[in-house]
């Protein structure tokens, strides 16, 4: 591509646009996430395994092409076409990632990522494990010393596509319906599963939950609060968090209880009794129920905490004429109070946050692929992707960063990958080195340059 063009802007004369030879990179931030995922093995093991039988050898390793992709991710553009935006200055792209032999083409990338598929699931979670502990990185927990897990399924809308697997979610539209899995109050992810739309979200969610469960004993001591939708009220999930020493709290599915058989037991037995106005009561309290666990063949007596709302006032003040009853319950093991248990739960609320950074801030609400597999793997690289970009906003917290509105405790993936990420730099060469050099109008420059020390520790 030529570099003569000049342009002046006719709005403003003072303002000339030109092309110059300079290497100037805009995602000098990928060196910080080559540095990162340098520190485990992750790499060397991709590329001793052979996933393809209809070649001996291939001239760019599994290691050089999922490196790439991960790449891509962290700058938030998963389609495979993004990757010719390496194309004028494949030498850095190499250097930062830490790609050994070549960055693959378009049509490379998209058929080796789907003679891979999805034969890599356990080598992908247990090398997150291994980054995360390379890293340093121990999952933030609660007050009470508890650290959460949230798990939950998140619809991703794939309407008008023919892609295998799509099919009509609860959300009503068509798409995946994929379980996701966060530990710690920064959310780190730790587990992800690609699932068809229609699946039932508690099909296969023993063995996930049990999967999940020893991926987090590995990087954490400290006991774990599980924290499920209704979705997933299951006794069968009860067993398996009893028998791994699990806390936990459930969100219970009424199915055909009786709303007026709960309020009658509060109004007879509930202690804790609020009037926040005119017009609305709330009872919380627990009651304890004897339940089976058929897959088990296990008999559990568990608590059930609930908060019920009698309102027979709106806001407004209208009166009802027949009192409106809400009904909320849950099953734990925990010992706390009633309160407590309804605050804990209401914090789950917060992996919708962590969803949404993955299907905007990533850009991974439509997955790429045409095929099941090959998307399930992108959702598993997603992973580590999504963990390297939380870990470069978390290690940016304080010290140096532009001044902020309020105090920041955890850092939206957006704003990671548009300042820290696409970080323009100009590159220069010396003595087998590459230098990057961060122009003196970035205000992000002087965090950059502390995490990247933090990283070469």
């Amino acid at each position: 591509m030529s570099n003569n063009r000049r342009v002046t802007l006719k709005g403003n004369q003072n303002i000339i646009v030109e092309f110059t030879n300079e290497r100037i990179i805009p995602a000098g931030g990928l060196s910080v996430v080559g540095a990162l995922l340098g520190k485990s093995d992750f790499v060397k093991k991709l590329n001793r395994m052979d996933v393809t039988k209809n070649r001996s050898q291939h001239q760019i390793k599994n290691g050089d092409i999922l490196l790439t992709y991960l790449g891509m991710l962290c700058m938030g553009k998963p389609y495979f076409e993004a990757v010719h935006e390496m194309d004028d200055d494949k030498e850095f792209y190499k250097a930062a990632l830490g790609i050994t032999r070549n960055i693959p083409s378009e049509e490379t990338l998209r058929q080796r990522m789907d003679d891979i598929g999805d034969s890599l699931r356990q080598t992908i979670l247990e090398e997150n494990i291994a980054l995360l502990l390379a890293n340093d990185i121990k999952p933030t927990a609660l007050e009470n010393g508890y650290v959460p897990v949230d798990i939950d399924v998140t619809p991703m809308d794939n309407s008008k596509s023919k892609k295998e697997g799509v099919s009509r979610t609860y959300k009503g539209f068509d798409g995946y319906a994929p379980m996701m899995a966060y530990i710690g109050t920064e959310g780190y992810a730790i587990n992800f599963e690609l699932r068809e739309g229609k699946q039932h979200c508690q099909k296969g969610t023993v063995e996930f939950l049990q999967e999940t469960i020893e991926l987090c004993k590995k990087l954490t001591d400290q006991p774990l609060l599980i924290r499920l939708d209704s979705g997933n009220d299951s006794i069968d999930n009860v067993a398996v968090l009893m028998d791994s020493g699990c806390y936990f709290i459930i969100k219970r599915n009424l199915r055909r209880e009786s709303k007026e058989d709960w309020f009658d037991m509060a109004k007879q037995f509930c202690k804790n009794i609020e009037n926040p106005r005119d017009g609305k009561t709330v009872y919380k309290g627990s009651d304890w129920k004897t339940v089976t666990s058929k897959q088990f063949d296990k008999e559990f007596t568990l608590r059930a905490g609930y908060e019920i709302t009698e309102r027979t006032i709106d806001k407004n003040g209208q009166f009802y004429l027949i009192p409106d009853i809400e009904v909320e319950t849950w099953w734990t093991n925990l010992g706390v109070d009633d309160q407590e248990i309804i605050n804990l739960y209401h914090a789950h609320g917060e992996c919708e946050q962590f969803h949404s950074e993955i299907k905007t801030d990533m850009d991974l609400e439509r997955l790429p692929s045409g095929k099941f597999n090959t998307n399930a793997l992108i959702l598993e690289l997603a992973i580590m992707a999504y963990n390297i970009l939380r870990m470069i906003g978390q290690g940016t917290i304080g010290g140096r960063a532009p001044r902020q509105k309020r105090d920041v405790k955890r850092r939206r993936l957006h704003t990671v990958i548009s300042n820290l990420i696409m970080m323009a730099c100009h590159i220069t060469s010396h003595a087998r080195q590459l230098i990057m050099g961060l122009g003196k109008s970035n205000v992000w420059r002087h965090i950059f340059a502390d995490f990247c020390e933090l990283c070469s520790q």
